[in-house]
């Protein structure tokens, strides 16, 4: 088996995130001046969420490759003779056959935005109620 290798449709994605985190966690009186702090409170959540879905799914995919180059006891690469076993199908498959962790970073995307715009519309309406009654 090969070695571990970090599939790029994943990294990026979270690389992205992270640095996004930094920069905006960095520029957070100057964000804040330009726009309100619901949209900032929402940004915030919509980044740490993606980055949670894609890095978990990362981390799984890592796992999963390591757990699978177990099995490859003279480390040529290919499962031959006593390295095929019921354990090692179970590890190929597991690595192999998840739609759900492959195409993360688009359903992460879409549930990370609408988390983080219902988000934004209920810290409105907060702020509105607040404005008009006052807080309590």
């Amino acid at each position: 088996m090969n070695e571990i290798s970090m599939p790029q449709y994943l990294l990026l994605p979270a690389l992205i995130c992270v640095l996004s985190l930094i920069v905006i966690i960095y520029k957070k009186k100057k964000i804040i001046a330009k726009s309100n702090m619901n949209l900032f409170i929402a940004i915030l959540a919509f980044l740490s969420l993606y980055l949670c879905i894609v890095g978990n799914s990362l981390f799984y995919n890592i796992y999963y490759q390591w757990n699978l180059n177990k099995y490859d006891l003279n480390k040529d690469g290919m499962f031959v003779g006593n390295e095929i076993n019921e354990n090692q199908k179970i590890a190929l498959q597991k690595l192999a056959s998840d739609t759900g962790r492959n195409f993360s970073f688009i359903i992460g995307l879409i549930f990370s935005f609408i988390i983080s715009f219902f988000l934004y519309i209920m810290l409105s309406i907060r702020t509105k109620l607040e404005k008009r009654f006052g807080k309590t």
